[in-house]
């Protein structure tokens, strides 16, 4: 699939040429001007308009873009098409999941060729007997522009079911209940939850979580007793901190019911007996501010992986049942600088526990009468572990998943006892044309600006020559802590084969080097994300990787940010960027403490009440920051019902953008009109999403013929 470097030059001229042409008849979204003042600041928002998604010109406005998108990329609608049939072909479509085994039941997700949606179904004590279908999506989203079920809580005499559905893509999610033996869904709603629940021991109580209708923060906890009205529901917990959100679930032993408080630098817990769910819930250890610890429940004790006493990269405690309070908590595995500890599963006899170190995740299994502890073996330079589903406590049988960026994913079940490993699945790669040899991955190390050594995930088709003509797509998050591992996509093969490089930049305000990358990464230093991404470019283009010329960038959501942020700071790096739901309006957003999430992200941005983060962030903010200048060629994706990022804020950017940029190069906004954050719903209704954005990359190299 080579093209000669003429043939290249003169299609991209040929693309350039109609988008001088075309990009004249762009939407101009008319000006109100609107003053933001604050800190003896003003800011002046010319399109703040656009807030109102019920105001019927801004819906007019919207249209104007989706029909100024769909004009200039008409050309790829064939390959658009094309490339959605070639990802679509690539996954099994009568594929289903491993069977997992809780409470005597075999539990199987599987999915009917043919059908968006995925079935749910048990087995009763063998995976031979009969099958019970608990939910057909495909059924349930008849009608629905999106559908997402929710999660299934199950009863624990299996005869129940509660769950959650959103059919607006908001996360609003509606609750009901089921009988699994009659097939009944009973008329009572619970609207407006988070879409879980979680039973007490008596098979008729159930406690969910509610949101906030105006912001959706999630922070009410009800119980509700099976066959009373809903209207009857008690509260029993009211996160009145509007920078904590809160959640409820059952330990693992199911003797505990337990409600979590979080906000991204705070944790604390509730527990209740769940034999007694009329009781009233006690604290585990009061909140204080910057202590950060989730629990695990076995025998008469907890075990707590927190950061007390300054344990960055956090450490293992342990306290009886009776005293929960941090004075009692003990040391049972201590703090290590150079080692992130980021999990414990707990089984009768073993323990496990998920590390990181050096960017790369291991699995200590651990006996509890310390007769013996054991890593399992990885040999992949640059690859992907984790814990899977294992909600049976009394088992020796661990499940884990592996995959590299050249390797598809396999779950595993491993034998503590005997080490012996059984591969129940790997994922198939249709169409004929995959072998994993035919490509080769890497890790390599870019310089920051301030010396720091930047991880990077690459691969490519060992056909592909590297050099300064060889197209690259550069990847990051860089935001949360959240930690993008190197990981195997059947879909990113269709860049691979026509000759593309894909890199993950783990860039700082990620935690894959640990608890101080994602530290280096936020607040006050939130710009060391931006620059470590510039300056991983620029090594890929001084390394012999690629060039300005071939070089694309994407992110979404506050990957968006990232995206917003590079294209202001280091335009001339890049050919193409694809902002996907973008965080741009950042200083807007963060002062307006009714939109949703936002004053549980304070500890993540800063709260621009205070005047040093005010600052902070109106420097990086891409929004406040556009300005007279080249951009490169963007696609800004976004959808009218996303609860995360809202519409507004990449509308008014490319309003923006399209006011001041001094370039001829592509400006487009993709807006989904029925979808939120996540995007379409389907299991192959993304993929036409994902065809947008790799058309609009492949069509600046002139590939879409390909």
């Amino acid at each position: 699939m080579q093209v000669s470097l003429v043939s290249v030059t003169f299609a991209v001229a040929c693309h350039n040429e109609m988008h001088t042409m075309t990009n004249k008849k762009a939407p101009i979204a008319k000006k109100i001007k609107k003053e933001l003042s604050i800190h003896n600041d003003v800011r002046i928002d010319e399109y703040y308009w656009m807030n109102d998604r019920e105001d019927p010109e801004v819906i007019a406005h919207l249209k104007k873009e989706n029909a100024y998108y769909e004009a200039l990329t008409a050309h790829t609608m064939d390959f658009q098409n094309q490339l959605f049939e070639e990802m679509k072909g690539r996954i099994k479509e009568d594929d289903a999941s491993v069977p997992y085994k809780k409470n005597g039941y075999w539990y199987v997700t599987r999915y009917e060729k043919g059908k968006e949606y995925p079935i749910y179904s048990r087995h009763k004590d063998t995976l031979e007997a009969p099958e019970e279908i608990m939910f057909d999506c495909n059924e349930m989203a008849d009608g629905h522009d999106f559908f997402n079920l929710g999660g299934i809580a199950i009863s624990p005499d299996n005869k129940l079911a509660v769950f959650g559905v959103d059919t607006v893509s908001r996360r609003q999610y509606t609750i009901q209940i089921k009988n699994l033996e009659t097939g009944e869904i009973y008329a009572d709603k619970i609207e407006n939850t988070t879409g879980g629940a979680v039973w007490a021991n008596d098979n008729k109580t159930m406690f969910y979580t509610l949101k906030d209708p105006v912001t959706l923060r999630s922070d009410k906890i009800y119980r509700h007793t099976f066959g009373t009205k809903v209207e009857d529901d008690q509260l029993v917990f009211h996160e009145e901190d509007d920078t904590f959100g809160t959640y409820v679930y059952k330990s693992k032993s199911k003797k505990y019911l337990i409600i979590g408080s979080y906000s991204t630098l705070t944790s604390e817990f509730r527990i209740l007996n769940a034999d007694t769910p009329y009781e009233d819930f006690k604290i585990f250890s009061p909140r204080e501010r910057g202590l950060e610890y989730s629990i695990a429940h076995y025998q008469d004790s907890f075990y707590i992986l927190t950061n007390k006493d300054e344990a960055r990269n956090f450490k293992l405690m342990v306290v009886g049942e009776k005293d929960t309070s941090s004075k009692n908590w003990k040391e049972f595995i201590p703090h290590r600088d150079d080692v992130l500890l980021e999990d414990i599963d707990i089984f009768k006899d073993y323990y496990v526990l998920s590390e990181r170190e050096n960017g790369l995740t291991n699995l200590k299994i651990c006996r509890w009468d310390k007769t013996g502890s054991y890593y399992l073996p990885f040999d992949s330079e640059t690859y992907t572990a984790y814990v899977s589903a294992n909600p049976e406590f009394d088992t020796e049988i661990l499940r884990y998943a592996y995959n590299s960026m050249t390797t598809p994913s396999s779950v595993i079940d491993f034998n503590m006892r005997t080490k012996e490993k059984v591969v129940m699945k790997e994922q198939e790669v249709l169409g004929g044309k995959f072998k994993k040899e035919n490509y080769r991955s890497e890790r390599i190390w870019a310089t920051a600006r301030d010396g720091v050594k930047i991880p990077m995930s690459i691969v490519y088709h060992k056909d592909t020559e590297l050099g300064a003509h060889t197209p690259l797509l550069q990847y990051a998050y860089g935001s949360y802590g959240s930690t993008i591992d190197p990981y195997f996509s059947t879909i990113r093969l269709s860049l691979l084969d026509r000759g593309f490089v894909y890199a993950i930049a783990h860039v700082r305000g990620g935690q894959y080097l640990g608890r101080k990358w994602y530290d280096d990464g936020k607040l006050l230093k939130k710009k060391n994300t931006f620059t470590d991404f510039i300056d991983c470019s620029k090594h890929l283009i001084d390394k012999g990787y690629t060039s300005p010329g071939h070089l694309y960038a994407m992110g979404g959501s506050a990957g968006g940010l990232l995206m917003g942020a590079i294209v202001n700071m280091a335009p001339e790096l890049y050919n193409g960027v694809i902002a996907a739901v973008p965080f741009v309006d950042v200083v807007t957003t963060m002062l307006d403490d009714s939109i949703p999430l936002t004053t549980g992200e304070y500890d993540e941005w800063g709260n621009p009440n205070e005047q040093k983060y005010y600052e902070y962030m109106k420097s990086y903010s891409p929004y406040d920051n556009c300005k007279p200048q080249n951009y490169p060629n963007l696609l800004v994706t976004t959808g009218l019902h996303d609860s995360q990022v809202q519409y507004f804020e990449p509308a008014k950017w490319v309003a923006r953008l399209r006011e001041l940029k001094s370039d001829t190069n592509l400006l487009l906004l993709d807006i989904n009109m029925e979808a939120g954050h996540g995007g379409a719903s389907g299991r192959f209704e993304s993929l036409k999403e994902v065809a947008k954005e790799y058309a609009f990359i492949l069509d600046l190299e002139g590939k879409i013929d390909q």
